[in-house]
């Protein structure tokens, strides 16, 4: 079964960075488009990037140059590297297989205080 575990989540000051990890299981990792995406209360979950299998990125316009987002296939892992954190980045972060979805792992929530 597909398993999704995300975590580095915490309480960041505004301008800080973190670095959020998500391990896969029960999917062949490698060939697939992985994403993270976030959903702030009150809103829907958003795409913010994704890698694909040839390592082609693409970021929200809200993240670009602030986020990168990577993968280690040998650890079925998949990174999310965020600096310049903003107050709107806060959100419960998720990662997921772009085109397929899997079935959604916990997240791991980001604030961000001003």
């Amino acid at each position: 079964q597909v398993q999704l575990v995300e975590s580095g989540g915490g309480l960041v000051q505004a301008g800080g960075s973190l670095r959020l990890s998500c391990a896969a299981s029960g999917i062949i990792f490698s060939i697939n488009t992985m994403g993270w995406f976030r959903q702030a209360p009150g809103k829907q979950r958003e795409l913010v990037a994704s890698i694909t299998s040839s390592f082609t990125t693409n970021y929200a316009d809200s993240v670009k140059g602030r986020f990168t987002i990577s993968r280690d296939n040998a650890k079925n892992t998949v990174y999310l590297h965020m600096n310049s954190l903003k107050a709107e980045d806060t959100a419960a972060y998720y990662c997921n297989m772009v085109v397929t979805r899997a079935p959604w792992g916990q997240g791991t929530q980001v604030t961000v205080s001003s």
